[in-house]
């Protein structure tokens, strides 16, 4: 039996645009390191400066927290959304559809004046006699007011992505699991949450992202988060590129670990959808090297 030469496929279309890439990378390689005007030098200076690595502590921590309450109101308002109470869907839907019309910087002002607005905060019968008052002018801090404005814009983003997960879990598991007698809050923690989750993180992890990016809205609050110990350290010293380059070298950091943290959260949440999880970075690291030694040895 005469056997069929057997010929490769090739196709030299993926290599001309594989060289032209890395071409195009290698100028943009060569454009940042022989440019006089990126100041590497005063940009080494800067990045792990005192003031920079306190400005970014403070963003990470404008972003969890607003992160956290944001994604908790946002469980909350998407409960009330699919919920059978009329007034509370109305409510629900009111609020997303305010706290997605204002921007951000708008939300951010006027906690940041509250006091002016409210002068005092009282507890009572509305339209009727208060029974305690509260002077607002020292009861929200700059970076309180910071907190407040990014939670509840962040919450009415959160509602829609909390929400539209749980709409894509199967109702027949839900049924089913009423039929076995199991109590709703263990079918929400149990059945519908879990895969819920897998709708919800890819969507949830770009909104975390743009809160991190976000919070250089705060600014207009005059609080020392990255983008504005950047923009008061160049306003002094004239260095705006190597400064510049530091908030964005941090801000790239930051995103990274965040993303790394996402890849695990989805690969855990993925189990009983998959058969084979996707490897992990250090596995398909073992994998290569395991593949090297075989091609060594042979």
């Amino acid at each position: 039996m005469t056997e069929l030469p057997v010929t490769p496929a090739r196709y030299p279309w993926r290599l001309v645009g594989g060289a032209t890439v890395l071409l195009l990378l290698a100028m943009f390689v060569s454009g940042l390191l022989t440019n006089p005007a990126w100041d590497w030098k005063t940009f080494s200076e800067w990045l792990f400066e005192k003031s920079i690595m306190n400005a970014v502590l403070l963003t990470l921590q404008l972003t969890l927290f607003g992160g956290v309450i944001g994604f908790a109101g946002g469980v909350v308002l998407a409960m009330m959304r699919l919920s059978s109470n009329p007034i509370l869907r109305a409510t629900s839907w009111s609020y997303v559809w305010l706290f997605r019309s204002i921007p951000l910087i708008v939300q951010l002002l006027f906690w940041g004046n509250i006091s002016y607005l409210y002068s005092t905060l009282s507890i009572g019968i509305p339209f009727g006699p208060s029974f305690a008052e509260i002077p607002t002018l020292h009861l929200i801090s700059g970076v309180g007011a910071a907190i407040i404005g990014l939670s509840l814009h962040e919450s009415a983003y959160a509602a829609e992505i909390v929400r539209s997960g749980i709409l894509s879990v199967d109702q027949g598991q839900l049924e089913a699991g009423t039929a076995l007698g199991i109590p709703k809050f263990r079918q929400f923690r149990r059945i519908i949450f879990p895969q819920a989750m897998r709708t919800i993180l890819p969507n949830a992890a770009n909104l975390i992202i743009s809160l991190l990016k976000g919070t250089s809205v705060v600014y207009v609050l005059a609080i020392g988060e990255l983008f504005y110990q950047v923009q008061v350290i160049y306003g002094g010293s004239g260095q705006i590129v190597p400064l510049l380059m530091v908030a964005s070298v941090w801000y790239v950091i930051l995103v990274s670990v965040m993303s790394v943290g996402q890849f695990y959260l989805e690969r855990h949440f993925s189990k009983g959808a998959l058969r084979t999880l996707p490897p992990t970075p250090l596995q398909k690291l073992r994998m290569q090297m395991t593949t090297l030694t075989k091609l060594g040895a042979r």
